[in-house]
């Protein structure tokens, strides 16, 4: 049966959805030894499909982990300024998995990886707005300001849904915050509290949907139960 290639791909473990067109379009993508394009089709069973010269892997279980990322890792598979990244965190995992979203190299907590692409194609799609929360340290803090992180803004053109804040301790301009956002734009809470007047000194990702951290400790993972998979994977799956 013939499948877009993007999602075969997808399914098999090698890269996300958006990834595997951006090998399609790259050109390191072939289907019985023509170079494919974004659009084609192929059937796993009688044609010849090769990223990068290898065929594609045989189907996997299907893996679902969390890792507490620390800061100072970025969120790839490698990275060509040879910095450290989030693949080496879970290198032990027997199956090739990849990060779901991202958290900035200088933020820390809840990062999800797997290696089921329509799983993570649903879970990032903004129809289904996952709620994400973090505690935020920050610095520039006064009086109600948390207030003002719950009005309206706009960042990139776009109007952001209000987030609900929670002041959790202040110490003259030194405070700690929790934020739940419902978007996931670039740096969205940084640029929220430069916005404010505030500077964040640190962030770290506490829930994601029905995800909590908890107390993994950070650079270590551990696989989502049975009856996690089921809170956050869409039902008709």
């Amino acid at each position: 049966m013939k499948e877009r290639l993007q999602k075969l791909i997808s399914a098999r473990g090698l890269a996300s959805r958006r990834k595997a067109e951006e090998l399609i379009t790259a050109g390191r993508v072939s289907v019985n030894g023509r170079p494919a394009a974004l659009g084609d089709s192929a059937d796993p069973e009688t044609d010849d499909i090769l990223v990068d010269g290898t065929p594609l892997p045989e189907i996997n279980r299907r893996v679902y982990l969390m890792l507490h990322k620390p800061r100072g890792y970025v969120t790839t598979l490698s990275d060509e300024k040879g910095r450290k990244d989030v693949a080496q965190l879970v290198k032990d995992c027997p199956q090739r998995v990849y990060p779901i979203g991202r958290l900035d190299m200088d933020s820390e907590g809840l990062l999800l990886f797997t290696n089921d692409g329509a799983f993570a194609n649903e879970l990032m799609h903004p129809r289904h707005q996952v709620d994400k929360t973090y505690l935020v340290w920050v610095t520039g803090y006064g009086p109600g300001k948390e207030g003002l992180l719950e009005k309206p803004l706009v960042l990139d053109g776009y109007r952001i849904r209000p987030p609900v804040v929670r002041l959790l301790e202040a110490a003259g301009q030194k405070a700690r915050l929790e934020i739940t956002i419902h978007e996931g734009r670039n740096r969205q809470i940084r640029r929220m509290c430069q916005a404010r007047g505030m500077t964040v000194t640190r962030l770290k990702r506490i829930r994601e949907g029905a995800m909590e951290l908890g107390n993994l400790g950070p650079g270590a993972w551990r696989y989502l139960t049975a009856e996690e998979v089921k809170k956050i994977l869409p039902r008709d799956r």
